[in-house]
């Protein structure tokens, strides 16, 4: 049976992904957004519960994904209740943050027997709905094999960068494609040689 999903921040990207991931067959067992209004809409079009503090999205699903603007409102949801009763559960963190917020997440994820995997998007809304984002990941081998076939559900492509450098390779691969470049169709889990030589070879480095 599928890991039942949660949602953290469901603006306009996070809404689609979570719509994306129904479609799929994955079922949402909560979303929470600060803006209240725009989580309530987008459960009842779900068909899931909105959340009414962070620690009910954790205890309502398997897998929850933070989409949050910056490191200031990560720090505010990871130090809120969101970790309450959090063992077990896989935390994949779509927002745009520093490598040390990530750092400092998995930290306290691990320190609470939950997971968590740095997921930096390339694409934008629209692609959060029809399936072609692409996704790399930045987090242990194992969280990675864990959390794929959610990722392989929601995007066009996911591939594990070396631990914590998905935001540079994302950054990268958003400038390759501002300029008109076509996104190298990695697999998951590349060697780093193969990751460099794609991005030498758009001339990236």
């Amino acid at each position: 049976m599928p890991e039942k999903i949660g949602f953290v921040g469901v603006g306009r990207m996070g809404a689609n992904m979570a719509r994306r991931l129904k479609d799929c067959g994955y079922p949402i067992g909560a979303v929470y957004d600060v803006n209240l209004a725009g989580a309530a809409t987008l459960a009842l079009e779900l068909g899931c519960p909105i959340a009414s503090d962070l620690k009910t999205v954790t205890a309502s699903c398997d897998v929850i994904f933070t989409v949050v603007s910056d490191d200031k409102a990560m720090k505010s949801i990871f130090n809120d209740s969101l970790l309450n009763r959090a063992k077990g559960k896989l935390f994949i963190n779509c927002a745009t943050v520093s490598p040390d917020i990530h750092v400092w997440v998995e930290k306290k994820c691990e320190s609470k027997g939950a997971s968590s995997l740095e997921t930096c998007m390339a694409s934008s809304i629209t692609q959060a709905r029809d399936g072609t984002l692409y996704l790399m990941c930045g987090g242990k081998p194992e969280v990675f094999e864990r959390a794929r076939p959610i990722l392989a559900a929601a995007p066009r492509s996911a591939a594990r960068a070396p631990r914590l450098m998905s935001a540079a390779y994302s950054s990268l691969l958003d400038n390759m494609m501002a300029r008109g470049f076509a996104p190298p169709r990695i697999r998951a889990r590349p060697s780093r040689i193969r990751v460099l030589g794609a991005l030498l070879y758009y001339g990236l480095l």
